[in-house]
């Protein structure tokens, strides 16, 4: 019940296709082919401050983060990004626009992955340099084609951004690293409307083998943004396109994050945390439903192991959903409702102890699962 996607075999409805793609490293993180896919961010403090974009970091380590990028703007910050990557306990992408020598200073300063716009990075002999960088320091490299900031000559060619200029964008550059036989990058294509960066995806995955690193760009505030990102990158995620995401809120980045992995489990592509499912409420509920899963929300937060839970307010739905998870409540009647642990019933529990109770029983059921998954491993 934990890892539902473990049932595609009996439930092809279920099943996702994932494309084939091969496989880079972000530093020690595997990108592409059979990896999982993995979740960023990015920081959006002033990178040239160490200390706070290193606090920023962390709490998004603490969040889940795979990998986070760090804007490198000017000499400033890649002189503190040495410092950086030696805290930072996931690898970390050097963002780079207009200016190739922050990228070669960044691969200097240890990071694991380059970011370059084709649009804007500068001649060709600039991009040589920085695939040099890329190659002497073991970084890989992000294409990262964006629809706002698309090469003069193919905006005069198509008109305006579209997935044929987009994609061949990302096509010419990667063809310049290829060229110099590099081989250790990803690409994205993206735009702040879904139907184009829906449009382009799909046309690069049929063209290059290569990750694809998916998202909507400026997708917006916390809730439009999310709404914006889920359409477009659900869309593309359930085709099988994408080996690594970004969720682009105006929001704190941990945000993204949290939205990012929503976004994987509700596809059953990737599971941490608690995966809480709830009902709307109605004038049936036995209890207050509303508030007790924002209260649960905040106080499991802490659980990174992936297992699921069910709060449903009366027993017309509540049975049924608890069937299919860890640890399920049902409302009832009288100021108590119904437990349920690993989909069968277990106990009846009084409304007012009833968040303290489920907390104790998912931190037990965390526990429970991470013995288990040491002990297979050991084995």
């Amino acid at each position: 019940m934990s890892d539902p996607s473990a049932l595609g075999h009996i439930r092809p409805w279920r099943h996702i296709e994932r494309r084939q793609s091969r496989r880079i490293m972000v530093g020690a993180v595997p990108v592409g082919g059979d990896a999982p896919i993995t979740v960023q961010s990015m920081t959006n403090t002033p990178t040239s401050d160490a200390g706070a974009t290193i606090d920023q970091i962390r709490r998004l380590e603490e969040a889940g983060a795979d990998i986070v990028r760090v804007s490198c703007p000017d000499e400033d910050s890649t002189a503190a990004f040495k410092t950086i990557a030696r805290e930072a306990r996931v690898p970390l992408v050097a963002d780079i626009h207009f200016h190739y020598r922050r990228g070669v200073e960044a691969a200097q300063a240890g990071a694991a992955c380059l970011r370059i716009n084709p649009g804007n990075i500068g001649s060709p002999d600039r991009v040589r340099e920085v695939i040099q960088a890329a190659k002497d320091h073991g970084c890989s490299m992000r294409i990262g084609v964006n629809a706002g900031s698309l090469e003069k000559e193919l905006l005069e060619k198509y008109g305006e951004p579209c997935p044929e200029a987009m994609v061949e964008s990302a096509l010419n550059h990667a063809r310049i690293l290829q060229d110099h036989d590099f081989h250790e990058f990803k690409i994205s294509v993206k735009a702040s409307d879904p139907f184009l960066t829906v449009a382009a995806y799909h046309q690069l995955a049929e063209a290059i083998d290569c990750p694809l690193h998916v998202g909507v760009t400026e997708a917006g505030p916390l809730r439009t943004g999310t709404i914006k990102s889920s359409i477009a990158m659900g869309n593309l995620l359930w085709a099988g396109i994408g080996d690594t995401i970004r969720v682009s809120l105006a929001a704190d980045p941990v945000e993204e994050i949290k939205v990012g992995f929503d976004i994987l489990k509700s596809l059953g592509l990737r599971h941490r945390g608690v995966n809480i499912i709830a009902c709307p409420s109605c004038a049936r509920q036995g209890f207050d439903v509303i508030s007790t899963v924002a209260v649960l929300e905040e106080r499991l937060a802490h659980v990174s192991t992936p297992l699921s839970l069910s709060i449903i307010g009366c027993v017309v739905n509540g049975p049924g959903e608890a069937l299919y998870t860890d640890v399920g409540f049902t409302g009832g009647g009288k100021g108590a409702g119904m437990v349920y642990l690993n989909g069968a019933i277990a106990f009846k529990q009084d409304n007012a102890g009833m968040i303290d109770r489920i907390v104790d029983l998912v931190e037990q059921k965390a526990a429970e699962l991470d013995a288990a998954r040491r002990t297979e491993t050991a084995e």
